[in-house]
């Protein structure tokens, strides 16, 4: 009981850390989701696109209004990105078998391969934030559109997989294909992740049956807290934003390989 009173608290956080970093909700809400409330880290995965995607559609409202999102990239990325999401939900988790693989005295169930994923992508997502890159400006000759395209799909798959918006992960392709500043991909990622998470989810309501109070109760303290976090933004610096987000998502994927991974085989 104390640990799901927590995890009811902690679901702040999720879009706080949303409003002031643009990603990095699904960081939150899956480790929450599967050890403050013992959920099964397939329905996380569920639950978790559902929170982050209506936290994420009320988060990138105020940033439009601020000229922070750019709606072209925003549709070039996404499309593809809703696209192999929504097939990855639909179609590719419900059939991964329960056990993957089994050798001698090694296992890995679904569980692992989906937290295992999901901390590796974190933790290669991390570096490129936290590495010292000054911001270029924006130019439409270096808008290489055939890669954004080709980052949406292998993004919406990835994400898909792990039931992730999908932010840690986004944001670096934006700043890196597009040369966004920070801020902007930030609210573009907020976009992007919206529509994203809640196709995902559609998949997903198809396949599984969803406690609503509870889905709905999570997501309404996320929106209060994404709307702390849009605030709290305006007062920080990109540069500052990009190396928080960068350590807090290594940091959070180092604890869930070791929780997961290595921890069982201690």
């Amino acid at each position: 009981m104390a640990t799901e009173i927590f995890g009811y608290i902690a679901s702040i956080a999720i879009g706080l850390i949303l409003g002031m970093l643009g990603g990095g909700g699904s960081i939150l809400s899956i480790p929450i989701l599967v050890y403050l409330f013992h959920i099964d880290a397939v329905m996380a995965s569920a639950y978790s696109l559902f929170i982050v995607g209506v936290t994420s559609f009320f988060g990138a409202i105020p940033k439009y209004k601020e000229n922070m999102v750019n709606l072209r990239t925003g549709f070039l990325f996404g499309i593809p990105s809703i696209i192999s999401i929504f097939i990855t939900r639909k179609w590719i988790v419900p059939a991964i078998p329960d056990v993957v693989m089994a050798t001698d005295g090694v296992v890995i169930t679904k569980r692992v391969l989906l937290l295992g994923l999901f901390a590796v992508l974190m933790v290669l997502a991390s570096v490129s934030m936290i590495r010292e890159r000054r911001e270029r400006t924006k130019d439409n000759n270096e808008f290489r559109t055939f890669l954004v395209i080709l980052e949406g799909i292998l993004i919406g798959s990835l994400t898909g997989l792990v039931g992730a918006g999908g932010g840690f992960l986004i944001i670096p392709a934006l700043v890196l294909l597009t040369g966004l500043p920070f801020k902007t991909a930030v609210g573009t990622s907020l976009f992007i992740i919206a529509i994203n998470s809640l196709m995902g989810f559609l998949g997903d309501v198809l396949n599984y049956s969803m406690n609503w109070t509870f889905l709905l109760s999570i997501t309404a303290l996320a929106v209060s807290g994404i709307l702390i976090g849009n605030r709290l933004s305006r007062k920080i610096s990109p540069a500052l934003l990009r190396k928080i987000f960068g350590w807090f998502v290594l940091i959070m994927g180092c604890w869930i390989l070791f929780k997961e991974v290595i921890m069982p085989r201690i």
